[in-house]
Protein backbone atom coordinates (compact mmCIF):
# COMPACT_ATOMS: atom_id res chain seq x y z
CA UNK A 1 0.00 0.00 0.00
CA UNK A 2 2.01 3.33 -1.36
CA UNK A 3 1.70 5.68 1.34
CA UNK A 4 -0.01 9.06 0.45
CA UNK A 5 0.15 12.58 1.93
CA UNK A 6 -3.34 11.87 3.35
CA UNK A 7 -1.50 8.66 5.36
CA UNK A 8 1.40 10.96 6.48
CA UNK A 9 -1.44 12.86 8.14
CA UNK A 10 -3.10 9.71 9.49
CA UNK A 11 0.27 8.73 10.69
CA UNK A 12 1.28 11.81 12.37
CA UNK A 13 -1.69 11.66 14.36
CA UNK A 14 -2.24 8.05 15.40
CA UNK A 15 1.54 7.22 15.74
CA UNK A 16 1.43 9.58 19.07
CA UNK A 17 -1.64 8.68 20.02
CA UNK A 18 -1.18 5.00 20.20
CA UNK A 19 2.44 6.06 22.29
CA UNK A 20 0.11 7.85 24.41
CA UNK A 21 -2.84 5.09 25.00
CA UNK A 22 -0.08 2.11 25.79
CA UNK A 23 1.71 4.64 28.32
CA UNK A 24 -0.66 4.12 31.02
CA UNK A 25 -1.06 0.44 31.38
CA UNK A 26 2.61 -0.01 31.21
CA UNK A 27 3.25 2.27 34.20
CA UNK A 28 0.37 0.53 35.76
CA UNK A 29 2.28 -2.74 35.89
CA UNK A 30 5.18 -0.73 37.27
CA UNK A 31 2.36 0.11 40.20
CA UNK A 32 1.43 -3.02 40.89
CA UNK A 33 4.78 -4.37 40.98
CA UNK A 34 5.61 -1.69 43.70
CA UNK A 35 3.17 -2.38 45.82
CA UNK A 36 3.43 -6.39 45.73
CA UNK A 37 7.19 -5.92 46.22
CA UNK A 38 6.89 -3.49 49.30
CA UNK A 39 2.93 -4.66 50.76
CA UNK A 40 2.44 -8.28 49.67
CA UNK A 41 -0.30 -10.34 47.91
CA UNK A 42 -3.06 -8.79 50.23
CA UNK A 43 -2.49 -5.15 48.75
CA UNK A 44 -2.19 -5.99 45.26
CA UNK A 45 -5.65 -7.33 46.02
CA UNK A 46 -7.08 -4.22 47.64
CA UNK A 47 -5.14 -2.31 44.27
CA UNK A 48 -6.55 -4.40 42.06
CA UNK A 49 -10.63 -3.24 43.92
CA UNK A 50 -9.81 0.01 44.01
CA UNK A 51 -8.27 0.51 40.80
CA UNK A 52 -11.04 -1.68 38.84
CA UNK A 53 -13.73 1.15 40.25
CA UNK A 54 -11.53 3.86 39.31
CA UNK A 55 -10.61 2.26 36.04
CA UNK A 56 -15.16 2.33 35.17
CA UNK A 57 -15.14 5.96 36.36
CA UNK A 58 -12.30 6.74 33.56
CA UNK A 59 -14.04 4.76 31.18
CA UNK A 60 -16.59 6.18 31.61
CA UNK A 61 -15.73 9.96 31.72
CA UNK A 62 -14.27 9.05 27.94
CA UNK A 63 -16.98 11.34 26.89
CA UNK A 64 -14.79 14.22 27.87
CA UNK A 65 -12.06 13.31 25.35
CA UNK A 66 -13.74 12.19 22.77
CA UNK A 67 -16.40 14.92 22.70
CA UNK A 68 -13.84 17.73 23.38
CA UNK A 69 -12.04 16.38 20.08
CA UNK A 70 -14.96 16.86 18.15
CA UNK A 71 -16.28 20.33 18.77
CA UNK A 72 -12.87 21.45 18.75
CA UNK A 73 -11.98 20.18 15.54
CA UNK A 74 -14.51 21.02 13.84
CA UNK A 75 -14.52 24.54 15.02
CA UNK A 76 -11.46 24.75 14.11
CA UNK A 77 -11.84 23.66 10.28
CA UNK A 78 -14.55 26.48 10.35
CA UNK A 79 -11.52 28.81 11.16
CA UNK A 80 -13.45 29.44 14.46
CA UNK A 81 -10.30 29.64 16.51
CA UNK A 82 -11.85 31.72 19.00
CA UNK A 83 -14.53 29.02 19.54
CA UNK A 84 -12.87 26.41 19.08
CA UNK A 85 -10.78 26.94 22.24
CA UNK A 86 -13.91 27.90 23.63
CA UNK A 87 -15.12 24.57 23.51
CA UNK A 88 -12.04 23.37 24.92
CA UNK A 89 -12.54 25.95 28.02
CA UNK A 90 -16.08 24.09 28.30
CA UNK A 91 -14.76 21.12 28.11
CA UNK A 92 -12.55 21.45 30.98
CA UNK A 93 -15.01 23.30 33.57
CA UNK A 94 -17.70 20.24 32.85
CA UNK A 95 -14.52 17.99 33.96
CA UNK A 96 -14.03 20.37 36.74
CA UNK A 97 -18.05 20.00 38.13
CA UNK A 98 -17.49 16.43 37.09
CA UNK A 99 -14.73 15.51 39.56
CA UNK A 100 -15.87 17.55 42.10
CA UNK A 101 -18.51 15.76 41.93
CA UNK A 102 -17.03 12.17 42.11
CA UNK A 103 -15.47 13.25 45.15
CA UNK A 104 -18.90 14.51 47.12
CA UNK A 105 -20.68 11.50 46.15
CA UNK A 106 -18.08 8.56 46.16
CA UNK A 107 -16.26 9.30 49.27
CA UNK A 108 -18.83 8.30 52.17
CA UNK A 109 -20.06 5.55 49.32
CA UNK A 110 -16.39 3.61 48.95
CA UNK A 111 -17.03 0.92 51.73
CA UNK A 112 -20.26 -0.36 50.17
CA UNK A 113 -18.54 0.52 46.51
CA UNK A 114 -15.99 -1.82 47.75
CA UNK A 115 -18.05 -4.42 49.50
CA UNK A 116 -19.64 -5.47 46.41
CA UNK A 117 -16.66 -7.18 45.24
CA UNK A 118 -16.37 -9.44 48.26
CA UNK A 119 -12.95 -8.94 49.56
CA UNK A 120 -11.49 -9.95 52.86
CA UNK A 121 -11.72 -7.25 55.61
CA UNK A 122 -8.47 -6.34 55.29
CA UNK A 123 -8.52 -6.15 52.11
CA UNK A 124 -11.39 -4.32 52.03
CA UNK A 125 -10.33 -1.62 54.11
CA UNK A 126 -6.78 -1.14 52.39
CA UNK A 127 -9.09 -0.71 49.32
CA UNK A 128 -11.50 1.72 50.49
CA UNK A 129 -8.21 3.78 51.81
CA UNK A 130 -6.81 3.62 48.49
CA UNK A 131 -10.06 4.65 47.14
CA UNK A 132 -10.81 7.44 48.98
CA UNK A 133 -7.47 8.80 48.48
CA UNK A 134 -7.09 8.55 45.11
CA UNK A 135 -10.92 10.24 44.84
CA UNK A 136 -8.91 13.11 45.27
CA UNK A 137 -7.21 13.62 41.88
CA UNK A 138 -10.81 12.85 40.29
CA UNK A 139 -10.90 16.54 38.99
CA UNK A 140 -7.12 16.09 37.54
CA UNK A 141 -7.70 13.08 35.98
CA UNK A 142 -11.07 14.25 34.11
CA UNK A 143 -9.13 17.70 32.92
CA UNK A 144 -6.45 15.35 31.64
CA UNK A 145 -9.11 13.91 29.59
CA UNK A 146 -10.78 17.09 28.53
CA UNK A 147 -7.54 18.58 27.53
CA UNK A 148 -6.46 15.46 25.30
CA UNK A 149 -9.62 15.79 23.83
CA UNK A 150 -8.52 20.03 23.53
CA UNK A 151 -4.94 19.35 21.44
CA UNK A 152 -6.46 16.26 19.66
CA UNK A 153 -8.98 18.18 18.10
CA UNK A 154 -6.04 20.78 17.60
CA UNK A 155 -4.65 17.92 15.70
CA UNK A 156 -1.82 17.97 18.39
CA UNK A 157 -1.30 14.32 19.54
CA UNK A 158 2.60 14.93 20.80
CA UNK A 159 1.63 16.79 23.42
CA UNK A 160 -0.63 14.07 25.06
CA UNK A 161 1.99 11.88 24.45
CA UNK A 162 4.47 13.64 26.44
CA UNK A 163 2.41 14.47 29.07
CA UNK A 164 0.89 10.67 29.87
CA UNK A 165 4.77 9.66 29.64
CA UNK A 166 5.55 12.16 31.94
CA UNK A 167 3.19 11.87 34.43
CA UNK A 168 2.74 8.23 34.42
CA UNK A 169 6.86 7.97 35.02
CA UNK A 170 6.61 10.43 37.78
CA UNK A 171 3.55 8.32 39.17
CA UNK A 172 6.11 6.03 38.90
CA UNK A 173 8.64 7.32 40.76
CA UNK A 174 6.47 9.05 43.50
CA UNK A 175 4.67 5.28 44.66
CA UNK A 176 8.23 3.94 45.23
CA UNK A 177 9.43 6.69 47.13
CA UNK A 178 6.12 6.97 48.65
CA UNK A 179 5.49 2.76 49.73
CA UNK A 180 9.02 1.89 49.64
CA UNK A 181 10.59 4.84 51.04
CA UNK A 182 8.96 6.45 53.27
CA UNK A 183 6.88 3.33 54.05
CA UNK A 184 3.55 5.12 53.73
CA UNK A 185 1.22 1.55 52.73
CA UNK A 186 -0.94 1.77 50.08
CA UNK A 187 -1.91 5.07 50.81
CA UNK A 188 1.72 6.06 49.37
CA UNK A 189 0.65 4.67 46.48
CA UNK A 190 -2.42 6.34 45.94
CA UNK A 191 -1.21 9.73 47.24
CA UNK A 192 1.58 8.86 44.28
CA UNK A 193 -1.19 8.72 41.53
CA UNK A 194 -2.98 11.94 42.66
CA UNK A 195 0.11 14.00 42.60
CA UNK A 196 1.02 12.64 39.08
CA UNK A 197 -2.43 12.69 37.77
CA UNK A 198 -3.29 16.63 39.11
CA UNK A 199 0.27 17.64 37.85
CA UNK A 200 -0.67 16.43 34.32
CA UNK A 201 -3.83 18.00 34.74
CA UNK A 202 -2.04 21.47 35.68
CA UNK A 203 0.11 21.77 32.21
CA UNK A 204 -3.28 20.80 30.25
CA UNK A 205 -4.37 23.81 31.87
CA UNK A 206 -1.60 26.11 31.20
CA UNK A 207 -1.35 24.89 27.32
CA UNK A 208 -5.34 25.31 27.00
CA UNK A 209 -4.54 28.94 29.20
CA UNK A 210 -2.76 30.18 27.16
CA UNK A 211 -3.78 29.33 23.45
CA UNK A 212 -6.94 30.87 25.27
CA UNK A 213 -5.17 34.24 26.27
CA UNK A 214 -3.39 34.62 23.01
CA UNK A 215 -7.16 34.47 21.29
CA UNK A 216 -8.73 36.64 23.75
CA UNK A 217 -11.11 33.57 24.46
CA UNK A 218 -12.36 34.43 27.85
CA UNK A 219 -11.95 31.97 30.75
CA UNK A 220 -14.79 32.40 32.98
CA UNK A 221 -17.32 29.15 32.94
CA UNK A 222 -20.16 29.68 30.43
CA UNK A 223 -23.60 27.17 31.68
CA UNK A 224 -25.02 27.56 28.28
CA UNK A 225 -21.50 25.75 26.53
CA UNK A 226 -20.98 23.58 29.39
CA UNK A 227 -24.28 22.72 29.36
CA UNK A 228 -23.90 21.76 25.71
CA UNK A 229 -20.83 19.88 26.35
CA UNK A 230 -23.02 17.78 28.75
CA UNK A 231 -25.50 16.95 26.58
CA UNK A 232 -22.95 15.90 23.97
CA UNK A 233 -21.48 13.75 26.55
CA UNK A 234 -24.55 12.25 27.42
CA UNK A 235 -24.55 10.15 24.06
CA UNK A 236 -21.49 9.27 24.45
CA UNK A 237 -21.66 7.82 27.92
CA UNK A 238 -24.54 5.76 27.00
CA UNK A 239 -22.35 4.60 23.93
CA UNK A 240 -19.78 3.74 27.13
CA UNK A 241 -22.12 1.71 29.15
CA UNK A 242 -23.46 -0.34 26.05
CA UNK A 243 -19.85 -1.35 25.95
CA UNK A 244 -19.37 -1.60 29.63
CA UNK A 245 -21.96 -3.70 29.95
CA UNK A 246 -21.16 -6.07 26.74
CA UNK A 247 -17.37 -6.56 28.70
CA UNK A 248 -19.19 -6.94 32.23
CA UNK A 249 -21.68 -10.10 30.89
CA UNK A 250 -18.29 -11.61 29.26
CA UNK A 251 -16.76 -12.00 32.80
CA UNK A 252 -19.57 -12.70 34.76
CA UNK A 253 -20.01 -15.41 32.22
CA UNK A 254 -16.23 -16.43 31.75
CA UNK A 255 -16.50 -16.64 35.70
CA UNK A 256 -19.27 -18.94 35.72
CA UNK A 257 -17.75 -21.27 33.80
CA UNK A 258 -14.87 -22.39 35.49
CA UNK A 259 -11.49 -21.53 36.87
CA UNK A 260 -9.63 -22.26 33.49
CA UNK A 261 -11.99 -20.71 31.56
CA UNK A 262 -11.37 -17.83 33.29
CA UNK A 263 -8.26 -17.40 33.16
CA UNK A 264 -8.12 -17.66 29.17
CA UNK A 265 -10.41 -15.24 29.11
CA UNK A 266 -8.38 -12.99 31.16
CA UNK A 267 -5.02 -13.70 29.33
CA UNK A 268 -6.83 -13.70 25.85
CA UNK A 269 -8.85 -10.11 26.86
CA UNK A 270 -5.22 -8.84 27.47
CA UNK A 271 -4.26 -9.80 24.35
CA UNK A 272 -7.20 -7.82 22.93
CA UNK A 273 -6.94 -4.89 24.60
CA UNK A 274 -3.06 -4.21 23.41
CA UNK A 275 -4.23 -4.68 20.04
CA UNK A 276 -7.40 -2.38 20.27
CA UNK A 277 -4.95 0.05 21.36
CA UNK A 278 -3.60 -0.16 17.95
CA UNK A 279 -6.63 0.17 16.24
CA UNK A 280 -8.20 3.18 18.64
CA UNK A 281 -5.02 4.98 17.35
CA UNK A 282 -6.44 5.37 14.06
CA UNK A 283 -9.95 6.02 15.32
CA UNK A 284 -8.26 9.18 17.43
CA UNK A 285 -6.91 10.35 14.06
CA UNK A 286 -10.58 9.19 12.63
CA UNK A 287 -12.12 12.22 15.45
CA UNK A 288 -9.66 15.10 14.47
CA UNK A 289 -9.15 14.60 10.94
CA UNK A 290 -12.86 14.30 10.24
CA UNK A 291 -14.18 16.71 12.86
CA UNK A 292 -11.60 19.34 10.83
CA UNK A 293 -12.99 18.45 7.73
CA UNK A 294 -16.63 18.77 8.00
CA UNK A 295 -16.19 21.78 9.81
CA UNK A 296 -14.37 23.26 7.21
CA UNK A 297 -17.12 22.52 5.26
CA UNK A 298 -15.34 19.86 2.56
CA UNK A 299 -17.23 16.67 2.31
CA UNK A 300 -15.36 15.54 -0.78
CA UNK A 301 -12.52 15.08 1.62
CA UNK A 302 -14.38 13.61 4.42
CA UNK A 303 -15.09 10.62 2.43
CA UNK A 304 -12.52 10.46 0.60
CA UNK A 305 -10.19 10.68 4.69
CA UNK A 306 -12.87 7.75 6.01
CA UNK A 307 -12.07 5.58 2.79
CA UNK A 308 -8.33 5.70 3.37
CA UNK A 309 -8.99 4.91 7.20
CA UNK A 310 -10.94 2.23 6.88
CA UNK A 311 -8.29 0.70 4.39
CA UNK A 312 -5.82 1.25 7.28
CA UNK A 313 -8.13 -0.42 9.76
CA UNK A 314 -8.62 -3.59 7.98
CA UNK A 315 -4.49 -3.41 6.97
CA UNK A 316 -4.28 -3.25 10.56
CA UNK A 317 -6.55 -5.63 11.77
CA UNK A 318 -5.20 -8.21 9.62
CA UNK A 319 -1.46 -7.82 10.27
CA UNK A 320 -2.44 -7.96 14.31
CA UNK A 321 -4.63 -11.01 13.57
CA UNK A 322 -1.30 -12.67 11.88
CA UNK A 323 0.47 -11.42 14.77
CA UNK A 324 -2.04 -13.66 17.36
CA UNK A 325 -1.80 -16.74 15.05
CA UNK A 326 1.99 -16.42 15.12
CA UNK A 327 2.70 -15.38 18.68
CA UNK A 328 0.18 -18.01 19.83
CA UNK A 329 1.95 -21.13 20.44
CA UNK A 330 4.42 -18.88 23.17
CA UNK A 331 1.04 -17.13 24.64
CA UNK A 332 0.40 -19.44 27.06
CA UNK A 333 4.12 -20.13 28.48
CA UNK A 334 4.22 -16.03 29.03
CA UNK A 335 1.35 -16.21 31.63
CA UNK A 336 2.93 -19.72 32.95
CA UNK A 337 -0.69 -21.36 32.35
CA UNK A 338 -1.41 -24.48 33.33
CA UNK A 339 -1.95 -27.35 30.59
CA UNK A 340 -5.88 -26.90 31.08
CA UNK A 341 -5.58 -23.11 30.27
CA UNK A 342 -3.22 -23.53 28.02
CA UNK A 343 -5.61 -25.67 26.04
CA UNK A 344 -8.67 -23.34 26.53
CA UNK A 345 -6.17 -20.26 25.33
CA UNK A 346 -5.28 -21.59 22.59
CA UNK A 347 -8.61 -22.52 21.16
CA UNK A 348 -9.62 -18.75 21.96
CA UNK A 349 -7.12 -17.16 20.00
CA UNK A 350 -8.16 -18.53 16.87
CA UNK A 351 -11.44 -16.18 16.76
CA UNK A 352 -9.56 -13.37 18.60
CA UNK A 353 -7.67 -13.22 15.57
CA UNK A 354 -9.99 -13.76 13.23
CA UNK A 355 -12.65 -10.80 14.54
CA UNK A 356 -9.55 -7.90 14.27
CA UNK A 357 -9.70 -6.72 10.49
CA UNK A 358 -13.37 -6.65 11.69
CA UNK A 359 -12.35 -4.38 14.83
CA UNK A 360 -10.08 -2.84 12.69
CA UNK A 361 -13.40 -1.53 11.02
CA UNK A 362 -15.63 -0.60 13.62
CA UNK A 363 -12.81 1.13 15.49
CA UNK A 364 -12.20 3.50 12.76
CA UNK A 365 -16.16 3.94 11.90
CA UNK A 366 -16.43 4.94 15.37
CA UNK A 367 -13.97 7.18 15.47
CA UNK A 368 -14.85 8.68 12.63
CA UNK A 369 -18.83 9.66 13.48
CA UNK A 370 -18.00 10.86 16.87
CA UNK A 371 -15.85 12.88 15.10
CA UNK A 372 -18.62 14.29 12.80
CA UNK A 373 -20.42 14.72 16.25
CA UNK A 374 -23.01 11.71 15.52
CA UNK A 375 -23.42 10.98 19.13
CA UNK A 376 -26.95 10.45 19.40
CA UNK A 377 -26.52 7.88 16.87
CA UNK A 378 -23.69 5.82 18.34
CA UNK A 379 -26.06 5.76 21.73
CA UNK A 380 -29.48 4.02 19.70
CA UNK A 381 -26.18 1.92 18.07
CA UNK A 382 -25.03 0.89 21.07
CA UNK A 383 -28.36 0.02 22.41
CA UNK A 384 -29.25 -2.13 19.39
CA UNK A 385 -25.74 -4.24 19.13
CA UNK A 386 -26.10 -4.83 22.62
CA UNK A 387 -29.28 -5.83 22.74
CA UNK A 388 -28.54 -8.11 20.05
CA UNK A 389 -25.14 -9.43 21.23
CA UNK A 390 -26.68 -10.40 25.02
CA UNK A 391 -29.02 -13.81 23.84
CA UNK A 392 -25.78 -14.96 21.36
CA UNK A 393 -23.70 -14.30 25.09
CA UNK A 394 -26.34 -16.11 27.01
CA UNK A 395 -26.74 -18.81 24.52
CA UNK A 396 -22.32 -19.54 24.82
CA UNK A 397 -22.64 -19.89 28.40
CA UNK A 398 -23.58 -23.48 27.78
CA UNK A 399 -20.92 -24.30 25.01
CA UNK A 400 -17.55 -22.86 26.48
CA UNK A 401 -15.18 -20.18 26.19
CA UNK A 402 -14.93 -20.25 22.34
CA UNK A 403 -18.70 -19.83 21.97
CA UNK A 404 -18.54 -16.56 24.49
CA UNK A 405 -16.03 -15.18 22.13
CA UNK A 406 -17.83 -15.87 18.78
CA UNK A 407 -20.83 -13.81 20.47
CA UNK A 408 -18.06 -10.91 21.21
CA UNK A 409 -17.25 -11.48 17.37
CA UNK A 410 -20.85 -11.19 16.79
CA UNK A 411 -21.63 -8.30 18.78
CA UNK A 412 -18.67 -6.56 16.42
CA UNK A 413 -20.39 -7.69 13.42
CA UNK A 414 -23.12 -6.06 14.43
CA UNK A 415 -21.24 -2.67 15.49
CA UNK A 416 -19.70 -2.82 12.09
CA UNK A 417 -23.21 -3.16 9.93
CA UNK A 418 -24.24 -0.34 11.46
CA UNK A 419 -22.12 1.86 11.60
CA UNK A 420 -21.37 0.49 7.90
CA UNK A 421 -25.18 1.99 7.10
CA UNK A 422 -24.83 5.06 8.37
CA UNK A 423 -21.38 6.16 7.49
CA UNK A 424 -22.61 4.76 3.56
CA UNK A 425 -25.25 7.78 3.92
CA UNK A 426 -25.07 11.56 4.36
CA UNK A 427 -27.32 11.92 7.16
CA UNK A 428 -23.93 12.22 9.37
CA UNK A 429 -21.96 15.08 7.13
CA UNK A 430 -23.00 17.91 8.86
CA UNK A 431 -20.82 20.55 7.46
CA UNK A 432 -19.76 23.85 9.11
CA UNK A 433 -19.64 25.17 12.58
Amino acid sequence: MPITRQDREILRLAVPAFGALVAEPLFLLADYAIVGHGLGTEAVGALGVAGAVLATLVNLCVFLAYGTTASVARQTGAGNHDRAMRSGVDGIWLALAIGVTLIVTCWPLAPAIVDLFGASPDQSQEAVTYLRISLLGAPGMLVVLAGTGVLRGLQDTVTPLVVAVGSFALNAVLNAWFVLGLDWGIAGSAWGTVLAQTLGAVVYVVVVVRGARRLGTPLRPDPAGIGQAGTAGAALLIRTVCLRIVLLVATVIATRMGQAELAAYAIATQVWTMMAFALDAIAIAGQAITGRALGAGDVAATRAATRRMVVWGVWSGAVLALVVVAARPLLPGLFDADPQVTAELLAVLWPVALFQPICGVVFVLDGVLIGAGDQRYLAWAGVWTTLAYLPAAFLAAGFGIVALWCALGLWMIARLITLTLRAWGTAWLVTGA
